[in-house]
């Protein structure tokens, strides 16, 4: 899938679209375990259109907090030193 059209479809059309390329991709993994390798080469595509559709999903996530002004929760990084075991 494009990401043009991935980018015009809604929230909830988002999900449906990765949860179906996700059902996708266990059917071909499952069928792949069995010994079949017809859909190998969709796994990769399959992977990507998921890729692609959380990506956006994330942006639009991003976008809504910073309209609201609050901003994204990041953890802190650790200052702490490891002690050196001798």
């Amino acid at each position: 899938m494009e990401l043009d059209k991935i980018r015009n479809l809604s929230n909830e059309e988002l999900k449906g679209e990765q949860n179906k390329a996700a059902e996708q991709l266990f059917r071909i993994r499952f069928q792949k375990s069995l010994g079949n390798t017809e859909g190998v080469k969709k796994m990769r595509t399959l992977k990507l259109d998921i890729a692609r559709i959380k990506t956006v999903a994330r942006e639009r996530e991003l976008a809504g907090q910073t309209a609201t002004g609050s901003a994204p929760a990041v953890p802190a990084k650790s200052t702490r030193k490891k002690a050196k075991k001798d």
